[in-house]
This record gives structure tokens, C-alpha cells and sequence, in this order.
């Protein structure tokens, strides 16, 4: 027996031996797990057993898989009956029948903060730049989180110059307004953010490249985006050959963190290309996880998640607000397609690129006459109302008569407006075209009453 003063020649021995060991073991000691097995796999999907009233939806689990690589992460999707859907962050190769799933910490929570600038991450906010891991910041962020409250929100700001000339003149945008740029494949649609970027008047920028070329991401971060700009940029890339899952988290990863600089008071423009591969990787989800397709192959979830990503863009509750431009590819130059209406009646505002007019060589591409934005009426002063207003009848003036006028069937005096077009035509293309590396134009309106003949 040990005695209770543990000092005798018994338990001298045991205090200095065993309760060292002691401690030492139950270091060693796995804390308590909870864990299943794998019990069916598909290309995209995997099935689970012995997670059923333990795991919920949005849960994150890692799979073992042995030696032949390291743990897989997924996420837990749906319920099956008995089994758990889980859908992997990464390629299922070699998850093996009866793997190991254990639950861990979710990863649907990040820290961004201001010192975020400059960097490129992926969709698990890691490092593409070869830098170190970014800088956590002192707030935790849930990354599928709710916009702010309607009520609680601040009003519109002004009027922000995004730097094409063809934007702040016919499609104005204030702070905290979202604009959509509709356009066909290869119309000029990176060019344009780039620009954008290059030239608005924000503090920060946040950029996601959503389901884009890895050589396109490495030309539009080289090549396309200036040394400035990148300065003041968080980009976050998942390419086109990234799961589904990876490329869904890349679009809320950067509304994450444009809600966490315009929190700090920042002005933030939000860049994210393209919304349609957002969808896209939606559709593929949302049809592992066994939801039946709807409208041209979408489940209906994709058309329930999309306002929730767009509707965190714009103002705060206080000081800070987020302006964003959402990139919409149009299959076969469509604008009517599902996801194309969809955002199109979420949106503040469209932009049109037209591919007869980049072929006809002005860039960018901008068609004005389909282009507007829901808050111009706000937005202009009474001399730039008038001004736009008028140079969009003679624009729709030529428009209309562009037939007759090309078959040499128009008598010039046959309509005054078309008269005048005609004549004003040459100085308004001008105007329109621009070039990536265009210095910032921050008097368009003094350029249009110049290109109208109007104030001498």
C-alpha cells in the first residue's frame, strides 16, 4: 500500500518514476474522433457510413488514405438514407473502399486583413505567389456568411470613375453598385477588368479568377494587370481544372474578404470572372449531391445561391461599401440564357460587349445601346444627362439606318438626326475606343461635348 504522505522507502520509487511516465503517456493519447468509413465512390461524389446524426451539411472531414497520398479533404453535402455525400476538395484517386473519414474543424471560417494585399491565394487562402501563408487577421469570418441586414444598410455613394471612358459616360456607377459584363468568348472581357482595375478610383481591390485557363490567370497577372494595381489587390484563382467544390469556395472566398476591407472602411471594387463558371461549378455540385437538373440541366439550388453571393456586394452598415463587377460568359452570345437572366434582374446595371463591334476593331467592346445602368438617373448632372441622352439618339439614329446607309438607299435630308449622326459618328467612335494603357480620363463629359460640337 502507498502510504498518503508519499515519503517511505515504497513510495519514493513510484513519484519519481511512474508519474513521470504517467504524463508521458497520456501525452500520446488521440483525442476523441469522430469518424466512418467509405462505403461507395463516383467520380466527383463519395458515400459514407457512421456519420448519420453526427455530421451536418457544410461539416469539413478529412479521408485517409494511406500511404499512397496524403488526406483528402471534402465536405459534407447531402444525406442519403444511412450515408453521408461527401464532396472532395481535391482528385478521389486512391480513396480506397473503407477509408477512414474523420470529422475535423471547419474550414468555412477566415481571418482576412488589410496586410492581404499584393497577394494571390487559392481557394483555401494559401499562397500562389511563393510567399508565406497570408497574414490572419483578429476577425474570424464565416465564409458562406449573410449579407448585411436591407434595412441596415448605407445608401449608394457617388459617383465612382471606373476609367473607360465608354463606362463612366453611358453605364455611371456609384459607390457600392453592382454591374454585370455580358459577353461571348474572346470578346475582350479580361481586358476590360483589367482596366478597370487598372483605373478606378478605390481603395483596394479584390479579384476572383473563378473557373479561368491557367495560362489566361498567368498573362491576366503578369501581363494584363499593372504593377499598381497588384499592389492594392487580393486576387484569389481556382482554374478550370480545379474540382468543383474548389472553384465554388474561390467566388465565396473573395466576397469574404471584400466584406472584410470594406468593414475597415475601405472602398472596395470587387472583380469577379466569370459568374457563369460559378454557376457552372454550382450545377456540378449540387448534381453530385443527387439534386435532379431543372432549367437547361441546373438544379434549382444554383439559382437560390447565386443572389446570396451577390447580394454581400455593396455598402455596409457604416463607412465602406463594396462595388461589384460581375463577368457573365453568354453561351453563343445569348444574353437571355438562364444564368444571364438570373443575375441580369440581381444586378444594378449591365454592360453588353458585342462581338461585331470588336471585329469591326474598337475596343472596348462596348455596345451602348444595350448597355445601362439603374442608377444613371441619379447619377448624372443635368448638363451630363443631356449630353448622353443625346449622344445616344444619334447613335440609335445611325443604328436604325445603318441598312440604308450602307446600300447608299439614305437621301441625306431625310431625317435631321440621322443628318447629324453621320456627322458626329467618326468623333463619337473615337471616343468609345480606347486602349488598356490609356492614361485616366477624369473629364469624359468635357470629351463628349467636344465629340457632340457642343460649347464651341
Amino acid at each position: 500500500m502507498i502510504c498518503k504522505e508519499y515519503s517511505c522507502c515504497l513510495c519514493v520509487p513510484f513519484r519519481r518514476h511512474a508519474l513521470p511516465d504517467f504524463a508521458a503517456a497520456l501525452s500520446t493519447l488521440q483525442p476523441w474522433q469522430i469518424s466512418g468509413r467509405i462505403v461507395a465512390a463516383r467520380a466527383s461524389s463519395l458515400r459514407c457510413a457512421g456519420l448519420g446524426g453526427l455530421a451536418a451539411v457544410g461539416d469539413t472531414c478529412r479521408i485517409d488514405r494511406g500511404r499512397q497520398a496524403p488526406e483528402l479533404l471534402a465536405e459534407v453535402a447531402a444525406f442519403q438514407g444511412d450515408s453521408t455525400v461527401l464532396l472532395p476538395y481535391g482528385e478521389p484517386q486512391n480513396v480506397a473502399l473503407g477509408a477512414t473519414v474523420t470529422l475535423t474543424p471547419s474550414l468555412a471560417v477566415v481571418r482576412p486583413t488589410m496586410a492581404w494585399l499584393g497577394r494571390v491565394l487559392d481557394a483555401m487562402a494559401q499562397p500562389l505567389d511563393d510567399g508565406p501563408p497570408p497574414t490572419p487577421g483578429p476577425v474570424p469570418r464565416p465564409l458562406f456568411g449573410h449579407p448585411p441586414a436591407a434595412t441596415k444598410r448605407q445608401s449608394l455613394g457617388e459617383r465612382m470613375l471606373l476609367g473607360v471612358r465608354a463606362l463612366d459616360l453611358f453605364v455611371p456607377c456609384k459607390r457600392g453598385q453592382r454591374l454585370g459584363i455580358f459577353a461571348g468568348s474572346g470578346v475582350g472581357k479580361s481586358t476590360l477588368l483589367s482596366m478597370i482595375a487598372s483605373h478606378c478610383t478605390a481603395d483596394c481591390l479584390v479579384i476572383g479568377l473563378i473557373g479561368e485557363r491557367g495560362r489566361e490567370v498567368n498573362e491576366f497577372l503578369r501581363e494584363t494587370l499593372d504593377e499598381e494595381a497588384r499592389q492594392r489587390a487580393v486576387v484569389v484563382v481556382a482554374t478550370s481544372d480545379q474540382p468543383a467544390m474548389l472553384r465554388r469556395r474561390a467566388a465565396w472566398l473573395t466576397l469574404t474578404i471584400a466584406e472584410a476591407l470594406r468593414d475597415e472602411g475601405k472602398s472596395v471594387v470587387c472583380l469577379v470572372d466569370s459568374l457563369t463558371r460559378f454557376a457552372t461549378a454550382l450545377r456540378e455540385v449540387y448534381l453530385a449531391a443527387g439534386e435532379p437538373p431543372a432549367t437547361r440541366g441546373y438544379p434549382p439550388s444554383v439559382f437560390a445561391e447565386l443572389p446570396h453571393l451577390l447580394e454581400r456586394a455593396g455598402p455596409g452598415t457604416a463607412a465602406g461599401e463594396i462595388t461589384g463587377l460581375f463577368t457573365v460568359l453568354t453561351e453563343g452570345d445569348d444574353t437571355e440564357e438562364p444564368v444571364a437572366d438570373q443575375v441580369r434582374s440581381i444586378l444594378d446595371g449591365h454592360v453588353v460587349l458585342d462581338r461585331r463591334i470588336a471585329e469591326a476593331g474598337r475596343y472596348p467592346a462596348i455596345d451602348v445601346l444595350r448597355s445601362l445602368s439603374r442608377t444613371a438617373g441619379d447619377a448624372y448632372g443635368p448638363d451630363e444627362l443631356a449630353l448622353t441622352r443625346h449622344a445616344r439618339q444619334l447613335l440609335q439614329a445611325h443604328s436604325e439606318s445603318a441598312d440604308l446607309i450602307r446600300l447608299g438607299a439614305y437621301a441625306q435630308g431625310a431625317d435631321p438626326l440621322v443628318d447629324e449622326a453621320l456627322v458626329r459618328l467618326p468623333a463619337l467612335e473615337a471616343l468609345l475606343n480606347q486602349a488598356p494603357h490609356d492614361a485616366l480620363d477624369t473629364a469624359p463629359f468635357a470629351a463628349l461635348a467636344r465629340a457632340l460640337g457642343v460649347g464651341g
